[in-house]
């Protein structure tokens, strides 16, 4: 299967967040890997979005859409650092 990598994902978790959110780094709840969004392994033909670890491969987001409603499942994101992507800008 195609795969893309987190900036796929840009635009919409721009809708989802209101802000850029590739450079955030974010830690993998699965494996512990540290790594910034737009450095995720992203399938762009399965149902919504779904970007995974790339490290391990462990589900990381899913966006979904429910009566045009953006729904985000983030539970495999153990944290995000914002401060940590500006430093590293």
């Amino acid at each position: 299967m195609e795969t893309l990598d987190g900036n796929a994902l840009g635009g919409l978790l721009q809708e989802v967040f209101g802000e850029d959110m590739t450079a955030v780094m974010t830690t993998c709840a699965s494996c512990g890997a540290v790594a910034a969004v737009a450095q995720t392994v992203v399938y762009p033909r399965l149902q919504g979005a779904i970007a995974r670890c790339r490290t391990c491969g462990a589900l990381l987001i899913a966006i979904t859409q429910v009566h045009g409603v953006n729904c985000a499942d983030m539970r495999g994101i153990a944290a995000l650092d914002e401060s940590r992507a500006r430093r590293s800008v």
